[in-house]
C-alpha cells in the first residue's frame, strides 16, 4: 500500500524518513482507514502479549518503556505528517484511531 497508494518520492528531504516512508499521497485505505500506525500497533500488541505470557517486573518495565517510546514516536510521526500533508492529515486524524480500531 505504501508503494502503490503512497507513491514514495525521492524529492522529500526529511532525513529522519526511510525511502519507503517518503510518501507523496496520504494512505487512508485498508488498515490505514481505521488506524494511523499499524506497525506501531503490532509492536504494542507483541510487547504486551509477551508481558502477559510471562509477567515479571523486568518485563513490565520493558513493556512500559516500549509503550512510551512507541507512543511518542507516533506523536512525532504525526507532527511530520501534519507538516507535510496539512489539513488533509488533520481531517484523517479525526476519522481514524491511533493504534486500536474504534478504541484508541
Amino acid at each position: 500500500m505504501i508503494k502503490k497508494i503512497g507513491k514514495p518520492v525521492k524529492t522529500r528531504n526529511e532525513k529522519t524518513l526511510y525511502r519507503f516512508e517518503k510518501t507523496s499521497e496520504l494512505i487512508d485505505k485498508g488498515i490505514f482507514k481505521y488506524i494511523r500506525h499499524p506497525l506501531y500497533s503490532s509492536l504494542l500488541f507483541l510487547t504486551w502479549g509477551i508481558f502477559f505470557k510471562n509477567t515479571t517486573n523486568l518485563l513490565l518495565l520493558i513493556t512500559l518503556l516500549s509503550t512510551a517510546f512507541l507512543f511518542f514516536t507516533a506523536l512525532f510521526d504525526e507532527k511530520e505528517c501534519i507538516k507535510f500533508f496539512g489539513e488533509k492529515y488533520s481531517e484523517y486524524m479525526k476519522r481514524s484511531k491511533m493504534f486500536i480500531p474504534f478504541i484508541v
